[in-house]
């Protein structure tokens, strides 16, 4: 007499057999993985007795990376960073996806980081890198150790290994503030609007999209004070819409005579826009600079280490010729600090979190900061000394 065929199997029109039966209250539906009808029985067997006894004798079931990492994606949407997270978790799923969350550690892990470093790769990232993805890893067991429960209340998983992050001194890129005659040189190879936008941003320590998207309604008067702040709100959004200011508070800008004459150079030339560029929109406006850090920026710091060279007689620091856009702000944290101005008015003067309440600042403390921030208030060597220990280069 013929066997019977096992029923809850559909094959689908790529000849791949897919599970979809209820047993034990329980629905399944996945694929299978196969076109062969015996492998798919045989695995849909194996399904049924790994759901028999969790039913039967409460054996826990084995969730894989994919699975957790799928739920750690919808429970953080709605954040800032989702798309970061989704990226680092679509780059480990290769790696560790089908691997059971009982099994990701340190050795699991290594294929991965092997990966991302190695060198035979046109672009290999920075050990800073690899730890942002492996910090996530450790996010994920973490929910499934601490927070994430079964139907009976038990936790995905009941250790969580120690994961090994990398040592990020070894190859991080060391901040680079740039000393006067250097910023001259580089600002002098710039596009018009990108040495606008960086004399800006080498005067007030903004943030790269707090100074692309900077709008004429965040400026606030100060009548008594014959000027005037920028306030930018905490989720103005920087390069995606809800990236925000870093710290997620309202972001005061103060700003020292340089900056005031960048602003007051601006104004009329867009409604909304400070720093507009680019092809005109629908209504004839101009657009803003998606971001400084373009082709442009690069090819003037090649020229700029190139003019050093000629004028100096000697290579340019390979800081400087590998200047990216953030040292901007480091140098003007590291002016500040030359000319004597106290931590808590540097904090407040880059925007770092300090506890303060930016948009409660009163006339006096906003005159303050302004007279701080015009002590670095220069656009050549006559502002203060900053004299930067560099090694010599091999």
């Amino acid at each position: 007499m013929a066997q019977k065929a096992i029923t809850g199997l559909q094959q689908m029109p790529n000849g791949i057999w897919k599970i979809d039966k209820k047993y034990r209250g329980e629905r399944i539906q996945e694929s299978t993985g196969t076109c062969n009808r015996a492998e798919a029985e045989q695995y849909l067997i194996h399904k049924l007795e790994q759901l028999r006894q969790q039913k039967v004798y409460g054996v826990r079931r084995v969730r894989t990376w994919r699975e957790a990492a799928t739920r750690f994606l919808l429970e953080v949407k709605d954040q800032a960073s989702i798309h970061i997270s989704a990226t680092y978790m679509e780059q480990l799923d290769p790696f560790i996806g089908d691997m059971p969350l009982t099994h990701i550690d340190d050795d699991a892990l290594a294929p991965y980081i092997k990966s991302k470093l190695n060198p035979a790769v046109s672009k290999p990232v920075t050990n800073r890198t690899v730890n942002i993805a492996l910090q996530r890893v450790i996010r994920v067991l973490n929910l499934c150790a601490r927070k994430w429960r079964d139907q009976e209340r038990r936790p995905l998983l009941d250790v969580v290994p120690m994961i090994s992050l990398l040592d990020e001194k070894t190859n991080s890129r060391k901040p680079y503030p740039l000393s006067w005659e250097e910023q001259s040189i580089l600002f002098a190879e710039l596009p018009a609007h990108l040495q606008t936008m960086a004399m800006f941003k080498v005067n007030t320590g903004c943030r790269e999209q707090e100074v692309c998207k900077l709008q004429w309604n965040w400026e606030i008067a100060v009548p008594e004070l014959g000027t005037s702040v920028f306030l930018i709100p905490a989720g103005f959004g920087g390069r995606s819409a809800r990236s925000g200011v870093k710290n997620r508070d309202e972001r005061l800008v103060v700003m020292n005579d340089v900056a005031k004459s960048v602003i007051e150079k601006q104004r009329g030339k867009h409604p909304l826009y400070v720093f507009p560029f680019g092809k005109p929109d629908g209504d004839g406006n101009e657009t803003t600079v998606h971001r400084m850090n373009d082709s442009a920026w690069k090819k003037a710091r090649i020229r700029a280490a190139k003019k050093w060279q000629e004028k100096f007689l000697r290579p340019a620091h390979d800081g400087f010729a590998r200047i990216r856009i953030h040292d901007l702000k480091h140098t003007f944290g590291r002016r500040l600090r030359a000319a004597g101005v106290t931590e808590e008015d540097r904090k407040a003067l880059l925007g770092h979190k300090n506890g303060s309440i930016t948009s409660h600042y009163s006339g006096a403390e906003l005159g303050h900061l302004i007279e701080a921030a015009n002590m670095v208030s220069a656009t050549d060597s006559r502002g203060p000394v900053l004299t930067i220990l560099k090694r010599k280069q091999a």
